[in-house]
């Protein structure tokens, strides 16, 4: 976490020039999608407003306090009998009642319910925090990915490039050879033919290239266009894993899991607050009034009251149709299926665990074999090329050692990004990316 808003901080300043330098690398395009993200942009918010809701206040454990007023005019005509004998009859008789308090609520004790809420509030906060991380991860995880994508695509570019140089030579061998009336002319269409192949291959790669680039933007949420810009030469091979530390961490650092554990926390916490509905709530209450009514007629022609008021209320739930019981008891299966959702994650982290290591080594294995054979195929080549030069092989033969090369070069660069990915998972899981 602390890596990554490092890296934020640095790449605010380093966005402005990015394309200016014409080039990014991969910590400058976790630091661009830390910065643009619109998951990250959204995820941070959502904790952002658990923590705005974590307050004493949100959970009931400081009054409230309100300033009411009123003022009502009446006009009415009214006629009055009164024992023995006595009538008064008044016509528009006005009336202006102005009434004025400040009223203070507090709730004293509900059953400690709002201690309660307020446990359930931090953790609420501490989730949101947690989803903020696991949103941050999964987005650096698809950068790296989608980076040494292009970087593979690069590398292949340089491989069909190299194809196409050994096809113009075969050719101007050829060429000379057909001329000379050594070679028959199909070896030479056919080595044209191999020469426009590999041009169609790298023109093609070109367009995988501008895809894989634009699809980066994407995650990186920029301009889908902007892929004037180059990225690093090679995919970085310097991780080894220790499975027994990976197992050690997998539980206590990876956020999906203490995303889960903290669910079961919020739940507990529910079932406290249900539970405390059953006791009694103690409520204080205080104002000061204000009231004055002036009448154009009758007995009282002017009344003004004012003062203060303290008061305090009681309520002892006894019977609510069984609705606290019945809270109470959802509340439990909820933390119930908390409990499953939790041991579920762990199986699941578990098992991406295990598959990324079996992945990473098995692919680091695959590499060793492909290095070794990619000097071979090589060395084969330069030698095939060599005796066309001499006219000591046939133009198959050198075609087929051409064919090797490019596809042994392929599977050497596979081999290298799906290590870069399978180390990306693995950092991902432990929360180390």
């Amino acid at each position: 976490m602390r890596k990554g808003v490092l890296i934020l901080i640095l790449s605010i300043g380093f966005v402005p020039v990015l394309f200016a330098q014409k080039l990014i690398t991969v910590d400058n395009a976790v630091g661009i999608a830390l910065k643009n993200s619109y998951d990250i942009l959204v995820s941070r918010n959502d904790a952002d407003i658990a923590k705005m809701n974590n307050t004493a206040g949100n959970a009931g454990m400081l009054p409230t306090v309100a300033a009411n007023g009123s003022d009502n005019y009446s006009v009415n005509n009214s006629y009055i009998k009164q024992y023995p004998v006595s009538e008064i009859n008044s016509s528009n008789v006005s009336t202006n009642a102005v009434n004025a308090n400040i009223q203070l609520n507090w709730t004293l004790y509900d059953g400690g319910k709002m201690f309660v809420t307020k446990n359930k509030l931090n953790e609420i906060e501490a989730l949101g925090g947690l989803q903020y991380r696991t949103q941050i991860e999964q987005t650096v995880y698809d950068v790296v990915v989608a980076y040494f994508n292009v970087v593979k695509q690069q590398q292949q570019l340089v491989s069909f490039n190299k194809v196409i140089s050994y096809n113009q030579e075969r050719v101007t061998i050829l060429q000379t050879s057909f001329n000379a009336g050594s070679t028959a002319k199909n070896n030479l269409l056919q080595a044209k033919i191999d020469l426009n192949v590999s041009k169609e291959n790298s023109i093609a790669q070109q367009s995988i290239i501008i895809s894989s680039k634009r699809n980066l933007n994407q995650i990186l949420s920029l301009n889908i266009d902007s892929t004037a810009y180059d990225v690093i030469d090679s995919i970085p091979l310097m991780y080894k894993p220790n499975k027994a530390d990976l197992l050690n961490k997998i539980y206590t650092n990876n956020t999906n899991v203490l995303s889960f554990q903290k669910e079961i926390d919020i739940a507990k916490l529910s079932v406290d607050e249900f539970k405390a509905n059953r006791l009694p709530k103690v409520n204080f209450n205080t104002s000061y009034n204000y009231q004055f009514t002036n009448n154009s007629s009758g007995t009282t022609l002017l009344s003004r009251y004012y003062g203060p008021q303290v008061g305090g209320s009681i309520s002892i739930p006894i019977f609510q149709g069984g609705n606290i019981n019945r809270l109470i008891a959802t509340s439990k299966i909820q933390l119930e299926s908390a409990h499953y959702n939790l041991e579920n994650s762990k199986i699941q982290v578990n098992t991406q665990l295990e598959n990324a290591l079996t992945d990473f080594e098995n692919q680091e294995h695959l590499l060793a074999i492909e290095k070794e054979n990619t000097d071979l195929v090589k060395e084969n080549l330069e030698i095939s090329m060599q005796r066309l030069r001499y006219g000591q092989t046939t133009a198959l033969e050198v075609r087929q050692a051409q064919q090797s090369y490019e596809d042994s070069f392929t599977r050497l660069i596979n081999f290298k990004y799906n290590l870069k990915v399978a180390e990306t998972k693995l950092r991902q899981l432990i929360a180390e990316l």
